[in-house]
């Protein structure tokens, strides 16, 4: 009876696991073969070994775009982070207003890469762009922010930022609403300052929500793709180019696609990487919190 039961069990989440090795197993074992393999658009291959990642490690085309890919993910983050924490504590309050402005906060996540990128480029552009306006306005000249090296990852980091603050901001609203109200009514009683309130209660009792944003922030923008890709195209000379536009290029532009896995796959582990030595900062530093 027992066995039957556990069949039938295995029956119900069958079909779950069958589209989940269809969409994610399937290609990762694929991809891991492929980065094993000299191997082009139209399967002609042979296999090479760690080949390609020797080459890799050689290569100091993706060894710029890791360092593109890192800089503009710290640009992002912390920035992002706070701004989202920001806007849900002042947003953070009945009434249709508060409402309507979470809304259109928000709005802009709903934005495909595309749409995004085609405002910031009007918004960017130094000869009619918005900024550019406010510039001559302000009788300066224009800044150059997708044709000068050290202003387009600055600019990706301002598209992604504006993009991307509408789902951490939710986030953290729905963190701060989990917030035992009777709390800050203690702490009103003490004459606790606003400071004090946010560092004693808030600050502790968002913090899971606050590793998770992070985390998920950090994994999204190791992968940014769409605003390099469309944006600047990875110019000038490289400056934008990211980890993940080094495989598009090197997959669909060069049909290499053998390398193309191989470095989808230095990208995978650093991405994992990253993420586990987050969750064990974290983990480790609530066992001694609880301590």
């Amino acid at each position: 009876m027992t066995a039957q039961r556990d069949w039938r069990g295995l029956l119900f989440v069958a079909p779950f696991l069958a589209l989940y090795s269809l969409i994610l197993v399937f290609p990762l074992l694929r991809g891991l073969w492929l980065s094993l393999n000299q191997v082009d658009l139209f399967g002609a291959g042979h296999f090479v070994g760690f080949g390609n990642y020797a080459q890799l490690l050689r290569d100091p085309v993706f060894g710029a775009s890791l360092v593109n890919t890192f800089e503009v993910t710290l640009m992002i983050v912390p920035v992002l982070t706070v701004i989202a924490l920001l806007l849900a504590l002042a947003l953070n309050r009945a009434g249709k207003g508060a409402a309507i402005v979470r809304g259109i906060f928000f709005s802009s996540a709903v934005l495909s890469v595309t749409i995004v990128t085609l405002i910031w480029r009007f918004v960017l552009a130094p000869d009619a762009g918005l900024l550019g306006e406010a510039w001559k306005a302000a009788g300066r000249a224009p800044l150059p922010f997708l044709s000068d090296p050290h202003l387009v990852l600055p600019a990706l980091a301002i598209t992604t930022i504006w993009w991307s603050m509408g789902f951490p901001m939710l986030l953290f609203l729905a963190g701060l609403q989990q917030i035992p109200e009777d709390m800050y009514e203690a702490a009103a009683l003490d004459n606790a300052s606003r400071w004090t309130t946010f560092w004693r209660i808030t600050l502790p009792a968002l913090r899971r929500t606050l590793i998770l944003v992070v985390m998920l922030q950090t994994a999204a923008q190791l992968q940014l793709f769409g605003q390099s890709q469309l944006l600047t195209a990875g110019g000038p000379s490289g400056a934008s180019r990211t980890a993940v536009l080094f495989l598009f290029e090197t997959a669909f532009g060069r049909w290499e696609l053998g390398y193309a896995s191989a470095a989808a796959e230095i990208l995978f582990l650093i991405i994992l990487a990253v993420t586990l030595t987050q969750y064990w900062a974290t983990a480790r530093s609530e066992s001694g919190h609880g301590r």
